[in-house]
């Protein structure tokens, strides 16, 4: 296989695992991050708590801003930073490259093919809980770890293959976006509002998240993306007890939380379409008003 250059902007959790893995395949990877934690890469690397992949430990060069051409960026910023984070990626510099989000949400595709019109940016998803408890550390909980790319993304998914990630291209970029969305908006929206895991969440307010997840799946429906709302409740209730969503642990440590680009973009696309949401909306409009 050919070595790859990446770039992965936003080493968290989801970028920081997935630099371990393709860095460990021979790949040369570089994190664009805050000086700090730059610094703290290119010193000492990433290591990864895993499940499924054990104890592992990568080398990889950190920098503050890229500064030579790269074959794929990864961008893996939460989508509260994605502004601040995109400074670091000149659109000179960056040039031809395939650019990747793995962001939550389905509204920052325009804006990346806005700022970078030279590059190739293809959609994508994954579907992983990891976190950064700390620079350089990152942790895989359960054995999920499922990445999805919209044509453009063959190499990248063959790389990711190889690395031990569960990858595949698809042809149709909305069902792409959609998928991942139907199934993170409603359990972000309850456990960020209730403040507690997924199983309480079930548990308690299992009518209320079997509504949303179907008023989600009607939306999507609109945005011309197949929906199987049976299917991600199965999904959903598959997962374990004590599995969080990121916007609740961002709204339980007091973090900017991601729910405009969650919750917000399922609401600005039922507008367009004319799909009611009642329940969706009431959640959201709850949300808003406490996290401001």
């Amino acid at each position: 296989m050919t070595s790859l250059r990446i770039a992965v902007l936003g080493p968290g959790g989801v970028g920081g695992m997935l630099a371990v893995l393709l860095a460990r395949q021979g790949h040369t990877v570089t994190c664009l991050a805050r000086p700090g934690t730059a610094k703290h890469l290119d010193e000492h690397g990433l290591r990864l708590s895993s499940a499924r992949f054990g104890e592992l430990a990568a080398e990889v060069g950190g920098a503050e801003r890229l500064t030579g051409p790269v074959d794929v960026l990864l961008v893996t910023t939460k989508a509260t930073s994605l502004d601040e984070a995109l400074e670091r990626v000149p659109a000179d510099v960056l040039g031809h490259a395939v650019v990747v989000p793995l962001l939550n949400g389905v509204e920052h595709l325009t804006a990346l093919r806005e700022r970078y019109p030279a590059a190739r940016v293809v959609a994508g998803t994954i579907r992983v809980f990891a976190s950064r408890p700390e620079p350089g550390v990152i942790r895989h909980d359960g054995q999920l770890v499922a990445v999805q790319l919209a044509p453009g993304g063959e190499e990248l998914a063959d790389a990711l293959t190889a690395a031990g990630v569960d990858a595949a291209v698809r042809a149709d970029e909305a069902g792409l976006l959609w998928d991942k969305l139907c199934f993170l908006a409603p359990m972000a929206l309850l456990t960020t509002r209730a403040g507690t895991p997924l199983g309480p969440v079930r548990d308690q307010h299992g009518d209320e998240l079997t509504a949303v997840i179907t008023e989600v799946a009607a939306v999507a429906e609109a945005e011309g993306a197949a929906s199987d709302p049976a299917a991600t409740r199965d999904f959903t209730w598959s997962l374990p007890d004590g599995m969080r969503s990121s916007m609740e642990r961002d709204s339980d440590e007091g973090n900017p939380t991601e729910l405009e680009a969650i919750g917000g973009a399922v609401l600005r696309a039922a507008d367009r379409h004319g799909v009611d949401v009642p329940v969706t909306r009431a959640i959201v409009e709850e949300l808003r008003a406490r996290l401001g």
